[in-house]
């Protein structure tokens, strides 16, 4: 079998891109722009091309879009003329989850949520490989705990991130399921908040009887779900620091930068957990992840320990450099309570020094749909700077008024701190920053598009 893949250099579909190579699946892709992950494949042994052509299509036996792709790209339209399948990503996930490369079974483990995915996919499969488990698995970051994002393991276990976008995870037919929490996002695909839950219920009535469907009690959204999602096969696991069977209590700083806290299992039984993460989610991240490992037989004790070797993942309050006393960081924030968790623990982590936050809008659609919200956001933050929307996918031309309206200035005037300033362009940021950070300053640029460059090009100027 030959696949395509189109929108390869994608977190996602590089992943799985990977995992198919490892399985013996031949693997091409392309992407409209060069990237180092495009190299990197190709030095894996998979043919990777810069730009769509419906040359690329010869010889193939299917083709597997990201969600990125327009389906009037000519490629794309192309495939669908030469008769060639065109499977969802979701598709290629769950064949992939299913069966190992030598033809036995698996239990896949798929993980779901508005946020938190990466973070507890990453753990649980940081978890499982300590174990000595052997797992596969597919994250759309790459945790440094196991330095790839992607792989192919011998084990029986299969770890997915499950993307909600594009309504992906319905494609998945996952053993045991995880759902970390209910938002509403992705307004270009959900129209609202009840949208949203009844498709997360829709996954979690996916899940078999002999599996387990392990969700997080405080979130007013799952629980909602579980309320719609009524009859469901598998049995419930639920976790939280105020609800739910395990509970995750007396979270604290500790040296290591992270968060410490007490876990306390069904039985009665409480153990301590160390994490080199900082921040209150992340105690719910890691409790799901322990859960999980539980499910699945791995000990108590020997899970609490692999997770205290995990050290984060790629944009995820990622530490890039230290210059001049000023420590520059990263991260994947892109919606409202994204931001507001990493703000927070940020603060927890440096309780002393001016936090500035470096905020570049993702997409017309959610930064209109969730104004509001972002408006109240940055309250942990001392100095805000607003980029311009990142338009992604979108065109500006398609929002009319509403996307010209809500430039840099408009929206640092919206956010209710006093000390929210807009920049025109990332290197007006960049000025900004250099003539007014000062030793013990923590800057963190909140992007999931290219905004993470104002961080990289100040460590550079600050060097």
């Amino acid at each position: 079998m030959k696949v395509h893949i189109m929108g390869i250099g994608g977190a996602g579909m590089s992943a799985i891109a990977r995992v198919m190579h490892a399985r013996g699946i031949t693997v091409t892709g392309d992407d409209r722009m060069h990237s180092p992950v495009l190299d990197m494949l190709q030095a894996e042994g998979i043919q990777t091309y810069v730009g769509h052509d419906p040359a690329h299509l010869e010889g193939i036996d299917i083709v597997a879009p990201s969600s990125a792709i327009s389906k009037s790209e000519p490629e794309l339209l192309a495939a669908h003329q030469l008769g060639i399948p065109v499977w969802h990503r979701g598709d290629v996930l769950n064949m992939l989850m299913q069966d190992r490369s030598d033809g036995q079974p698996t239990i896949g483990i798929a993980i779901a949520g508005t946020h938190g995915k990466s973070t507890t996919t990453g753990m649980i499969a940081t978890i499982l490989e300590d174990a000595g488990l052997n797992p596969s698995y597919i994250i759309g970051a790459t945790p440094a705990s196991l330095g790839a994002n992607a792989r192919a393991g011998s084990g029986e276990a299969f770890v997915v991130e499950a993307d909600e976008y594009d309504r992906t995870f319905l494609h998945l037919e996952p053993r045991i399921a995880v759902i970390t929490n209910i938002d509403f996002d992705h307004p270009d695909i959900y129209k609202d908040l009840n949208d949203t839950i009844d498709t997360f219920a829709q996954f979690a009535r996916s899940v078999p009887a002999h599996g387990a469907l392990i969700v997080c009690a405080d979130d007013s959204g799952v629980v909602e779900m579980l309320r719609r999602s009524v009859p469901l096969s598998a049995p419930v696991l639920d976790y939280g620091m105020t609800r739910g069977a395990w509970r995750c209590t007396n979270p604290r700083p500790n040296p290591m930068g992270g968060i410490e806290f007490t876990v306390s299992q069904h039985n009665g039984q409480s153990s301590s957990v160390s994490l080199r993460v900082p921040g209150v989610h992340n105690v719910l991240n890691a409790t799901a992840a322990l859960m999980a490992a539980d499910a699945l037989g791995v000990p108590l004790e020997q899970a609490i320990a692999a997770l205290g070797r995990y050290s984060g993942a790629g944009r995820r309050f990622e530490l890039r450099g230290e210059r001049r006393g000023v420590r520059i960081f990263d991260d994947y924030a892109h919606h409202p309570t994204e931001i507001k968790a990493t703000l927070s623990a940020a603060r927890m982590r440096f309780p002393v020094g001016n936090i500035w936050a470096i905020w570049q809008p993702h997409t017309f659609s959610r930064t209109i749909a969730l104004m509001d919200q972002f408006a109240t956001a940055f309250a942990d933050a001392d100095r805000v700077i607003v980029l311009p929307i990142y338009a992604a996918r979108e065109h500006a031309e398609d929002f009319g008024f509403a996307a010209t309206a809500l430039n840099s200035i408009e929206l640092s005037r919206r956010i209710k701190h006093k000390q929210a300033r807009s920049a025109a362009t990332m290197g007006d940021a960049l000025g900004m920053l250099v003539s007014q950070v000062r030793p013990g300053d923590i800057v963190i640029t909140l992007s999931a598009g290219d905004g993470n460059m104002v961080g990289e090009r100040l460590i550079e100027m600050l060097r």
